[in-house]
């Protein structure tokens, strides 16, 4: 199914933004440049409020505490993780439908993947230039149900999550980063270390209720965008607002089928390596002996029996002119 969400521009100058900024997203770039995005923003005649995170999940507070105050337009100066967050307190919050809330992400983390699917620039000053034409889309998110500490909980997903192989590398690398090494370079070690001792599982998927997988697998991966882990495209047929999960199933892989495939990974072409198929289905449910830790949007949420079900085009997010572009010319062919 191809795209069809075509919004409208939000008249930023009419509106006053809520700023959550994490001041440690990307080894501390949030808090360093903070003073420069802030410039920029005022520049820009962009009015705003900022409020700085203290802890963990506490964008998500922030976000519910901002639209009970009546703000419907947030701005997210962080990476993936403070987006997932912000987008959590966007569902939590009873006042307004999900839909109500625009947001936009100013990218200072350390792989902002969800930005890549949207064309939104790197560079601050692009970056809100983009947030000043003020371009909404519709897209899709997955209510993501998990088991944890023996209860079962339910999360909000805006990118990609991945079980398997994608979950041990965040749980390497978030120990990594409590000991303070951070960055891509320490990812990569982490993805690295990761490879060479994660033990494929005995795995059961579910699509749409129909049993479709029953056996070992290296690594999964399911979202409504396309790019997780810095680039790599391991979603790369998604289509964000299509009602639909892509789910990637990646079987036991030796290292030379990597080595000499690495580039597969970033072009959009990993479904021609041999080892990796696809599918898509609306409900996702995911069982796996032993249980599989499972990550959503960069960060750690349990353990398997895990079930994904999309929520169709139910969060607004400013997107660059040319993605819609883009979508404009696909939907005419």
């Amino acid at each position: 199914m191809k795209s069809q969400t075509l919004d409208r521009p939000t008249v930023v100058g009419d509106v006053k933004w809520f700023v959550v900024v994490n001041p440690i997203a990307g080894s501390g770039k949030g808090l360093d440049d903070y003073p420069l995005i802030s410039k920029l923003l005022r520049d820009n005649g962009i009015r705003c409020e900022a409020v700085f995170t203290e802890h963990k999940w506490h964008a998500t507070e922030l976000t519910v505490s901002a639209v009970e105050q009546g703000y419907r337009h947030i701005i997210v100066v962080g990476g993936d993780g403070t987006l997932h967050e912000v987008v959590n307190g966007v569902f939590i919050q009873k006042h307004v439908a999900p839909t109500d809330v625009t947001i936009a992400v100013i990218a200072v983390g350390t792989g902002n993947d969800w930005i890549r699917m949207y064309g939104i620039p790197k560079r601050y000053a692009e970056a809100i230039r983009a947030l000043k034409e003020g371009y909404t889309f519709l897209q899709d998110v997955s209510e993501v149900e998990y088991e944890e500490a023996h209860y079962r909980q339910t999360r909000y997903m805006a990118n990609v999550a991945g079980l398997g192989f994608d979950a041990e590398v965040i749980r390497h690398y978030q120990h990594r980063k409590a000991k303070g090494r951070t960055g891509k370079a320490a990812y990569l070690w982490s993805m690295l270390q990761t490879f060479f001792k994660h033990k494929s599982a005995g795995v059961k998927i579910w699509i749409d209720d129909k049993l479709i997988s029953n056996s070992f697998l290296f690594s999964i991966a399911i979202g409504v965008c396309k790019y997780n882990g810095g680039g790599i495209q391991q979603l790369p047929n998604a289509v964000s607002d299509d009602g639909l999960l892509d789910i990637t199933m990646i079987r036991p892989v030796h290292w030379w089928h990597v080595v000499f495939r690495i580039r597969r990974l970033f072009n959009g072409t990993i479904y021609s390596i041999g080892h990796v198929t696809h599918t898509q289905g609306r409900k996702v449910r995911i069982e796996s002996s032993p249980d599989s830790r499972l990550e959503i949007d960069g960060e750690l949420f349990g353990v398997t029996p895990v079930e994904f079900r999309v929520r169709h085009r139910e969060v607004r997010v400013i997107v660059n002119k040319s993605f819609l572009d883009k979508v404009s010319k696909q939907t005419t062919r």
